[in-house]
């Protein structure tokens, strides 16, 4: 039984997919007591001024497959798309689903495509075509649990956790003893170490046998650290190129070195209280340096919008109103990688059904030239790179309302200036911001100290010098 591990699962679970989804584990080795922290995983070299885009396949054409996806992979190549995170890929278990499609997250195979979706000769042949164009491709991981038909129920069910009547159980909330809710998966368990063996097999099938670059894991803080640590130094050895994302705001497991990337929820949080006049500048300013300092190894993922939130929260509109853009600025040009969700570029307006077909609406494109801007612009100037890679933040103006800040690296800089309130603002500057060039409106940017700037509501201002 999970007996250890499922008292140790903390209160990071309410960041969890709340779409019936869990992970799994497998390796080949005794648990031990106390984990000893890996050598530092540094950020590939690949990845230094790289952004993440998330693909929701089944919504994102109308025929929801590889083969119609591909045909977008022109356009997000023009964009500034790096790396492409797909949704799980994999079969969607039939018994005890939700909805009428299921939960991408309830899987039965982890060596097999969803014949929805196509072929495993279609998925090569997509991954294939955005290697060429010079983009990455990670898929979503699910190992804290299967759904109900996966392959080991019927073959082994001790891979699973059981109750006391030897009942397979779904995920346990490890504070109540009560089921989380998500009814359309098994929980499995970490004590055997033979399922995470074969977790640790089906994962590096998808490295050596279909050139995937990496993995974002989905409730990784719900997974026992020793198994990480084994699984990121098998993977690492096998590939070093590898991408590896955890769906966790874990600091330790960052800076232990099982993942490259954490979730920034905070901030994304934090941005939502600021656009409903619940927090402001001085509180995100605080709360960001406090994580960021905790943070010796990794980067954090910073984002607006993704599947869980778009589903279970909101739209971006929903919970920015009209700060969207701004926010999206300020996500972007903050420490850490950017996600664009797939959609975001329309704007994606709706919430997209998760258990049925949704499709993205795209048609015009509006969000485009912005993220565009953005995403270019972290590609050339290093001050706005990944982690060691890029400059540090430093604040050059006091206001409760108006975020005013620079990065500096190896003589490339940024400076922004962004009104996060509905009223027009005005700050003044503590120090100069010269030799720069307005990203949007190319004009050129010679302000000294004291310099007193106007923002409307929600007004970003970008400036770059090169």
């Amino acid at each position: 039984m999970k007996k250890i591990y499922i008292l140790l699962l903390s209160v990071f679970v309410i960041y969890s997919c709340k779409n019936d989804s869990a992970p799994a584990a497998n390796q080949e080795t005794e648990a031990p007591q106390e984990t000893a922290s890996l050598a530092t995983l540094p950020l590939p070299n690949w990845a230094k001024a790289a952004n993440i885009y998330e693909v929701n396949l089944r919504q994102y054409t109308q025929e929801g497959t590889f083969n119609a996806f591909s045909k977008n992979l022109p356009r997000l190549k023009r964009m500034g798309v790096d790396i492409l995170w797909f949704m799980p890929i994999f079969p969607i278990s039939d018994t005890k689903k939700k909805g009428s499609l299921g939960s991408y997250y309830a899987v039965t195979d982890f060596r097999a495509t969803n014949p929805e979706f196509g072929t495993m000769e279609d998925f090569d042949y997509m991954v294939a075509r955005a290697h060429a164009m010079g983009m990455k491709v990670i898929i979503d991981w699910v190992p804290n649990h299967t759904g109900w038909d996966h392959v080991w129920i019927a073959q082994h069910p001790e891979y699973f956790t059981q109750n006391d009547k030897g009942e397979i159980v779904d995920p346990i909330n490890p504070e109540t003893g009560e089921s989380w809710g998500w009814t359309d998966v098994a929980d499995l368990n970490y004590d055997n170490q033979d399922m995470r063996k074969q977790m640790l097999d089906d994962m590096m099938f998808w490295v050596t046998d279909h050139a995937i670059d990496g993995f974002r894991m989905d409730v990784a803080h719900g997974v026992p650290n020793d198994f990480w640590k084994t699984f990121t130094e098998t993977a690492i050895a096998t590939n070093d190129s590898l991408f590896l994302l955890g769906e966790t705001e874990k600091i330790d497991q960052a800076n232990e070195g099982y993942f490259h990337m954490i979730y920034g929820w905070e901030m994304h949080h934090m941005m939502n209280e600021i656009a409903k006049g619940e927090k402001n500048v001085n509180d995100l300013d605080s709360l960001l340096k406090a994580k960021h300092n905790e943070l010796e190894e990794g980067i954090f993922m910073q984002f607006i919008t993704n599947h869980d939130e778009n589903s279970w929260s909101g739209t971006a509109k929903e919970r920015l109103g009209d700060g969207v853009d701004v926010f999206t600025v300020l996500a972007y040009t903050y420490d850490g990688m950017p996600l664009v969700y797939g959609g975001q570029e329309e704007p994606l307006d709706k919430r997209l059904e998760f258990f049925e077909k949704h499709v993205i609406p795209f048609k015009n494109y509006k969000k485009e030239k912005l993220i565009r801007a953005l995403l270019e612009l972290k590609h050339r100037n290093k001050a706005l790179w990944n982690g060691e890679f890029g400059g540090t933040l430093e604040r050059v103006a006091d206001s409760e309302h108006v975020y005013a800040f620079t990065r500096e690296k190896d003589g490339d800089k940024v400076a922004v200036i962004v009104n996060l309130s509905d009223e027009r603002r005005e700050v003044v500057l503590t120090k100069p911001i010269f030799g720069m060039t307005e990203i949007f409106t190319g004009k050129a940017t010679e302000m000294g100290e004291g310099t007193r700037k106007r923002l409307d509501a929600w007004e970003y201002w970008v400036a770059s010098n090169r």
